[in-house]
């Protein structure tokens, strides 16, 4: 299937996947795993802050640990 494009009828989880739904050429509907598709993932993250947060929580804490590893490479002793 390789290569072909369908018209995408509906997404969902199904069978405990993310799924998405189409029609054939004889007009019967089918469904294959989203993740097989080029359909985007939609990012949870994303779609709720809408734009009003450039960074997620735990970015920020892994960046935190980062930076703490790194500070007594530098001798900054105000880095905690």
């Amino acid at each position: 299937m390789r290569g072909q494009r369908f018209v995408l009828a509906t997404r969902k989880h199904n069978w405990g996947e993310d799924r998405v739904m189409y029609f054939d050429e004889r007009g019967a509907a089918r469904s294959m795993p989203a993740r097989w598709t080029s359909v985007r993932t939609v990012d949870a993250f994303a779609e709720v802050a809408a734009g009003r947060s450039w960074f997620r929580l735990d970015d920020l804490l892994d960046l935190g640990a980062r930076v703490a590893v790194l500070a007594p490479l530098t001798g900054d002793d105000n880095v905690k």
